[in-house]
């Protein structure tokens, strides 16, 4: 029961990460193959890293093709010309769905690499699990963000990493006190309602800089502040 439940989070990430990684794509005006490519990275980039610092000889994604290969489908699914154009066209569809989809994804993916960690190094402490699953939940989101020439969120944009570690930390202390799957529920959830929460607030950490918003150029403007997810009027 556990396994068919974790297969449907590891589903709903990958597709969730896949369409962050598309609509992405699809903003920064890239070519077919380049749009896909962004939406398969950032699904299964962040497991990559992670299984490469736990020492596997092969990260699991190759070993098991299934989430690169679900991972394409939804991103060829999107590229279907009027699903393209509604979410193109429309600014406010754009940003709400890369919102969504880019939380659930870091959500998911956060808890699945504290999973990870904790089988694969069961006593390896809350730094290691913690920093796993923040490692796993980001990983394909910076990857997505220095492909597309775009500052990665994580440097700039609505606490991401602090949703990752906040989420991360709450799946594994609640691991061994609740649960496996009720534990990754929360985690995830604790990352989702915060990462949405910051995007209406538009919270975000101090900036180390002379440059206010207004004196920035315009380039640097559209790499920090673009795409957009802010859903507050």
């Amino acid at each position: 029961m556990h396994n068919s439940i974790f297969t449907l989070i590891e589903i709903l990430g990958t597709i969730s990460f896949s369409i962050s990684g598309v609509i992405t794509g699809m903003k920064r005006n890239l070519d077919i193959f380049g749009t896909v490519f962004l939406g398969i990275i950032t699904a299964v980039g962040g497991g990559v890293i992670r299984d490469i610092i736990l020492n596997q000889d092969i990260p699991a994604v190759f070993h098991d093709p299934t989430h690169a290969t679900l991972a394409t489908v939804v991103a060829l699914i999107f590229l279907i010309p009027p699903i393209r154009k509604n979410i193109t066209r429309k600014k406010r569809i754009y940003e709400l769905t890369l919102l969504i989809m880019d939380s659930l994804g870091l959500g998911i993916f956060t808890v699945v690499g504290v999973r990870a960690s904790l089988i694969a190094v069961p006593d390896g402490g809350i730094l290691l699990h913690t920093f796993l699953g923040v490692i796993t939940g980001v990983g394909g989101g910076v990857l997505r963000d220095v492909l597309s020439k775009n500052l990665p969120y994580i440097f700039t944009k609505h606490i991401y990493a602090l949703a990752s570690i906040a989420g991360a930390l709450v799946c594994t202390l609640l691991w061994n006190i609740i649960g496996t799957i009720p534990a990754m529920l929360c985690g995830a959830g604790v990352i989702f309602i915060l990462r949405c929460l910051a995007a209406y607030f538009q919270w975000n950490l101090p900036r180390i800089s002379d440059n206010e918003p207004d004196k920035l150029t315009e380039e640097q403007k559209k790499s920090v502040y673009e795409p957009s997810i802010t859903t507050r009027k």
